[in-house]
Order: structure tokens, then C-alpha cells, then sequence
């Protein structure tokens, strides 16, 4: 699983990790990635990788859940 949204395509960062000594060594900043279920837009269900951001502003349709008998 590739840690990019498949919404809007973020990816991880990277920076640095700095001690209290100053030193400075890299690492990644990883987005908030949840898997969720995606409604597509012809009705087919599927399981997506997104971040919050996108879950947090509309830009996944998730599925009616279907009643039980």
C-alpha cells in the first residue's frame, strides 16, 4: 500500500528531526492516511486509501449502509 491519498495525491514529506543538542537529522512526515469505502459515481463500492482532509471535507462519497431484515 502506497502511503500517497488517492483523492488529492499526498505524499509524505520529508524535514528534520531536530534534538535539543540542535543536531539535525531527516526524517518523513507521513500523511494521515485512513482506508475507507468509496461510493464511485457508478455506484461501484471500493476501498480507497485517503487522507483525513479529504475524508474531513466532503470529497468522499461514502455508501448508504444497507438495512437489515
Amino acid at each position: 500500500m502506497s502511503k500517497e491519498c488517492a483523492m488529492c495525491g499526498k505524499k509524505p514529506q520529508t524535514g528534520h528531526l531536530v534534538s535539543h543538542s540542535n543536531i539535525k537529522t531527516k526524517r518523513r512526515f507521513l500523511p494521515n492516511l485512513q482506508s475507507v469505502r468509496h461510493q464511485l459515481p457508478n455506484g461501484e463500492v471500493r476501498r480507497i486509501s485517503v487522507c483525513t482532509r479529504c475524508i474531513r471535507s466532503g470529497a468522499v462519497i461514502k455508501p448508504v449502509a444497507a438495512k437489515k431484515a
